[in-house]
């Protein structure tokens, strides 16, 4: 099996919803690592560098059409861009995602994006609210009672969260990813949840 995460990103992406994993990905407790057992891969519509939300252009690894057959995970970064014709453009991504039983991930906007293809409909999950699931899903999403309110859930290797939970989003792919020993990725979290001071107040 492939080692490489797939960021989906479309145009007006949220830039920070992919910080905490990417990071944790690509390092260990210290540095860098010589030898992750994960690679990050940005994927987008073409080969031409993507805007994020804040004006930041992110150069793609992949565009949709030489993306590779095989990879460890696929991430639905979210923004404005899942509301936009662009984003069908995804549905077979995903779907071959889902049946090859490939890990997702879809934060924000990317799993109001899920629940408008009906992808949510038989796995526990959330996102930025039940009523946005409803509004974007429409009859394609018939799976209201799986709707968790909390920050992040994972379930049947799929991870939803809503747009501020891009923490909780990473801990939970981590988890699903055995990137690294529980304990240690509940260090991670704990330690960018509380931040440095509070850590060391406990000491």
């Amino acid at each position: 099996m492939s080692n490489e995460i797939l960021y989906v990103l479309l145009p007006d992406y949220a830039a920070h919803e992919i910080v905490y994993l990417s990071q944790a990905i690509a390092s260990d407790e210290f540095a860098l690592k010589e030898n992750p057992k994960y690679v990050n891969k940005v994927l987008a519509p073409t080969m031409k560098p993507v805007k994020s939300i804040g004006g930041f252009l992110t150069l793609p690894d992949y565009s949709f059409e030489t993306m590779p057959d095989d990879y460890a995970a696929l991430v639905l970064i979210g923004g404005f861009g899942w509301s936009t014709p662009v984003a069908e453009q995804v549905v077979p991504i995903v779907k071959q995602a889902i049946e090859k039983g490939k890990i997702i991930g879809a934060i924000c906007n990317g799993a109001s994006f899920m629940a408008k293809h009906g992808f949510l409909n038989n796995v526990r999950h959330t996102g930025n609210g039940l009523e946005q699931l409803k509004l974007w899903g429409g009859d394609n999403y018939t799976n209201t009672a799986g709707y968790i309110h909390c920050q992040a859930v994972s379930d049947n290797s799929i991870v939803t969260a809503n747009g501020s939970a891009s923490l909780e989003f990473a801990k939970e792919l981590l988890l699903l990813l055995e990137n690294d020993t529980p304990e240690r990725i509940e260090m991670y979290y704990q330690f960018n949840k509380h931040g440095f001071c509070s850590l060391l107040d406990k000491q």
